[in-house]
């Protein structure tokens, strides 16, 4: 998609915040791969703002948890941080603002669907919270954070989607199957700065299935969370 046929000023009149430096809510929907295919465009991707955008979201929701829950220790407040705060809880919100619609990407990456669109998503959803940091302050960037996550806490608390699945799956298939699951990392993919990686998880002989996540920790967190569903546990 072309940069200049994407109406910016709709996504402002969405979410309710008009910048003032138009070029920064552009940039945030700008993907590395989109420079690499327009190479004559002046435009920056969205990196810098997704690096600093992760900064303002992890303590936005930090300053909300623990308002929220006077009574929750460190460790519950952590565990709840990392669901509201995880690639697919951001994707979800940015799919309900509607910025699938001005994602600037490449023809390939417009093409992925499913758990690549997802981080794709993700990141810009941190992208746009680091341009409204810098355009319009703390505050906004804190409303436009508590107007799109929280109200999901509560459905993250009634599903437990804030316990470690990971521990989870382990507990249950040492009860079930008489097995530790064993984690085998599958591949890598993507520049140093961006790496997914795809875990396998194994009770056994039997491999379940595989998860995705920025970090092998994340991986095998998805794979246990995708295990536990197939085994009905």
């Amino acid at each position: 998609m072309n940069s200049n046929s994407i109406n910016f000023e709709e996504f402002e009149t969405s979410i309710g915040i008009s910048f003032i430096d138009k070029d920064l809510i552009k940039k945030a929907f700008t993907h590395r791969s989109y420079l690499n295919e327009n190479r004559s465009l002046k435009l920056e991707h969205n990196e810098r703002l997704e690096f600093l955008g992760d900064a303002v979201l992890e303590l936005v929701v930090t300053d909300f948890l623990y308002k929220k829950f006077p009574g929750k220790n460190e460790g519950e407040l952590t565990a709840l941080r990392s669901a509201l705060v995880k690639a697919e809880t951001l994707a979800t919100a940015a799919e309900k603002v509607g910025m699938n619609s001005y994602l600037l990407l490449s023809k390939g990456e417009s093409r992925d669907v499913g758990r690549a669109r997802q981080y794709i998503l993700a990141n810009t959803f941190e992208s746009v919270v680091g341009a409204i940091y810098l355009d319009q302050g703390y505050s906004v960037a804190g409303d436009f954070i508590a107007k799109q996550l929280f109200d999901q806490i509560d459905e993250i608390i009634e599903n437990k989607k804030f316990i470690d699945a990971k521990s989870r799956f382990q507990e249950m298939a040492q009860e079930k199957a008489g097995f530790t699951p064993s984690y085998k990392l599958v591949k890598e993919v993507g520049p140093d700065h961006n790496k997914i990686f795809t875990v396998s998880v194994t009770i056994g002989e039997e491999e379940i299935t595989e998860g995705e996540g920025k970090s092998k920790q994340e991986a095998e967190q998805m794979a246990a969370e995708k295990a536990l569903e197939i085994k009905g546990w």
